[in-house]
């Protein structure tokens, strides 16, 4: 069922039908005792203890995060630039020709 296929009517009665369940939901949980404002019970919030804080400061104290190193640059002679330079050229060239 697409909601672009729906007439006016039927998108109406849909919307009636979905506040009448929420009504009947915050009753029903009105009865039960749970609260009526919302659907899910709240969550616990986590508490660590001070053994467990002294643990994670101590294991973070141990950690030691070293820099990574720079990588050395490599140096390249000028002949092997030359010979680099004249098989790009030539690369190139022989591209340009086979698009003409």
């Amino acid at each position: 069922m697409n909601l672009f296929d729906l007439s006016i009517n039927q998108l109406k009665r849909a919307t009636a039908i979905k506040e009448q369940i929420e009504d009947l939901n915050k009753e029903l949980r009105s009865i039960l005792g749970a609260s009526a404002k919302s659907g899910t019970a709240p969550k616990k919030k986590r508490i660590t203890s001070a053994s467990g804080k002294r643990n994670i400061a101590a294991k973070s104290a141990t950690r030691s995060v070293k820099p990574a190193a720079k990588a050395k640059k490599k140096k390249i002679s000028s002949a092997t630039r030359a010979k680099l330079s004249a098989k790009l050229k030539a690369y190139w060239a022989a591209k340009k020709a086979g698009k003409k």
